[in-house]
């Protein structure tokens, strides 16, 4: 309890003690008192009690000490703070939302140390903190606790995360505006050094703003200090490199090499198929079902979608399993999204359900010893494909150098052959503001177009 019914009395000489000088006060109904071996020190002590009655300030009637002292004495460590952060959003969180709490926690946590002196190599440091110190596993007795006070490190990470609990700063310090911005400037930069996506900042900076929110939640901050701070990411261009997304001709001789690899390959074709036909993502592909799918014998068919399943690691998901089961990307649990499916990809799915059958539980791409599809698998796949189908040139520059190129293919292609913006993003699962920063440089290309309509229509058509 804090009050300003403070006495701060003169100090007293007790001989035959190794610390003579007893300094003693009183705080409400409670006495305090401290010794020193010194007068000096006693003096020391006794100006700066009377300093802070003089600045109005309030006592702890249980320590003794003054509010700013109390404070300070009681106030948490970033460290700590952004370990208990961790531990509230964990039982909420999904799989994928946790990794990136914890990758994000890792990175700046580094930025609140007051000095690099005796600091962990940077890659030990980083696995301590990404994978035990905001990794949350149950206890014996069913709380939730970091990684690291249930299972025991090594030894390289134990030495790390002890150094980084007794050297980060108080929140109340890490809240200042030249802290705060020494962990934007991190959060803006990948491990290798180089700028970071836009998207990746931002994630990152909510991180951060979340966590200085929760501490005015537990009464440690008085308000987010993150927007008084004057700071900007760098400029990073998020737009889609169109020169090495594959053309119509070329996606198809890709897909079509898949299916020539081998047996496993051409089991997998679909799946390249719903890539690059209907612009899905894989998380996507790997939850469709056969019930999702309505697949005519002739014309265009249609697939509802109603979940995911992102590749996340084991140690993130409450099962245990390296995936999570998830609704729609940035969409409610129960939502769906209906994708209309042109005839080649109709025929594909109709083939690969005929000719492979569907998993127990529907699913109609599992991996070659069930379960989910693995990104391994498919990259590996992806990669000898395009030795197959490209020339030599280009197969060593970065055209269509991940799988992920072929829902950009699609979805430029879409843009490309006049499809409204709106269904394009609608289509592809996309909000339109997502649509126009990655695929900008086509819609813009779609302005000479526009502009020929508009002048027709002018015109009198």
């Amino acid at each position: 309890m804090l009050t300003y019914d403070v006495d701060i009395w003169s100090i007293r000489q007790r001989k035959g003690r190794p610390k003579p000088f007893e300094l003693r006060w009183r705080v409400g109904n409670r006495p305090h008192s401290r010794s020193f071996r010194l007068k000096p020190q006693a003096d020391g002590r006794r100006s700066e009690l009377l300093a802070a009655l003089r600045n109005r300030e309030q006592f702890d009637e249980q320590t003794g000490l003054p509010a700013s002292e109390f404070e300070a004495l009681t106030t948490p460590t970033w460290y700590e703070h952004a370990t208990a952060y961790m531990l509230m959003k964990w039982p909420k969180a999904s799989a994928k939302h946790r990794a990136s709490i914890a990758d994000a926690l890792a990175t700046m946590t580094p930025a609140f140390v007051p000095s690099s002196r005796g600091m962990p190599k940077a890659a030990v440091l980083r696995q301590a903190l990404y994978a035990w110190a905001f990794r949350a596993v149950l206890a014996e007795d069913g709380t939730l606790r970091s990684r690291h006070e249930v299972e025991k490190p090594p030894e390289d990470i134990a030495v790390a995360l002890a150094w980084i609990a007794g050297n980060t700063i108080k929140v109340t310090e890490a809240g200042r505006p030249e802290r705060l911005r020494a962990a934007l400037d991190a959060l803006s930069k990948r491990l290798d050094g180089k700028a970071a996506a836009d998207n990746t900042v931002s994630r990152k900076r909510m991180v951060l703003s979340n966590a200085l929110r929760y501490s005015v939640e537990r009464g440690i901050l008085p308000a987010n200090p993150l927007g008084l701070v004057d700071w900007s990411a760098p400029a990073k261009d998020d737009e889609v490199d169109f020169r090495y997304v594959p053309n119509p001709q070329q996606a198809a001789e890709l897909i079509a090499a898949v299916r020539q690899l081998s047996a496993r390959g051409e089991q997998m074709a679909g799946f390249f198929g719903c890539l690059y036909y209907a612009a899905m993502r894989p998380s996507e592909i790997a939850a469709l079902r056969k019930s999702d799918c309505r697949l005519p014998e002739t014309g265009w068919g249609e697939l509802v979608l109603g979940g995911s399943r992102p590749e996340v690691g084991a140690g993130w998901t409450d099962d245990g399993q390296s995936f999570d089961q998830r609704g729609l990307k940035h969409r409610a649990r129960r939502a769906t999204r209906s994708v209309p499916i042109p005839p080649i990809l109709t025929a594909m799915l109709r083939e690969h359900i005929e000719q492979f059958g569907v998993a127990d539980d529907g699913r109609l791409f599992r991996a070659a010893r069930g379960g989910r599809v693995r990104s391994t698998e498919y990259c590996e796949l992806w990669d000898a494909a395009r030795v197959m189908a490209l020339s030599p040139e280009e197969a060593e520059s970065p055209l269509a150098d991940v799988p992920y190129s072929l829902r950009h293919a699609g979805v430029s292609l879409w843009i490309n052959l006049g499809v409204d913006p709106v269904e394009v993003a609608r289509r592809a699962g996309h909000s339109l503001t997502v649509l126009f920063r990655f695929y900008a440089k086509i819609l813009r290309g779609q302005q000479s177009r526009a502009n020929e309509l508009i002048e027709r229509g002018l015109n009198g058509g």
